[in-house]
């Protein structure tokens, strides 16, 4: 009855797609990119390294003398850990760009 006299126009979800807009509207466009192919190869190959190194550490303390339980349990400790040391790359990129940007002024 409203949308007769014009006083309300009836919008369909289906009439016009909209993409879903989960935090876009209320999040900074960056300016440049921060994730170049580059820096995810370096991430990667870091991280595999720490991941064979830790393994070879944490190895050698599971409590078991079964082969396949001290590969499953190493792995998933340095797995674990290496999400840790993923992380902490991350934060460190953040803070060395954001400390530069300072410094340029």
């Amino acid at each position: 009855m409203l949308a007769a006299h014009g006083l309300y126009s009836p919008v369909f979800c289906m009439d016009k797609r909209r993409a879903p807009r989960l935090l876009g509207s209320f999040m900074q466009q960056t300016e440049n990119k921060r994730v170049t192919p580059v820096t995810l190869l370096v991430d990667a190959v870091l991280v595999i390294a720490f991941f064979v190194y830790m393994y070879g550490v944490v190895s050698t303390h599971v409590p078991s003398r079964d082969h396949r339980m001290v590969l499953l349990w190493g792995a998933a400790c340095s797995a674990c850990l290496s999400a840790v040391f993923w992380l902490a790359i991350q934060m460190l990129r953040v803070v060395a760009r954001h400390q530069r940007e300072i410094a340029k002024g």
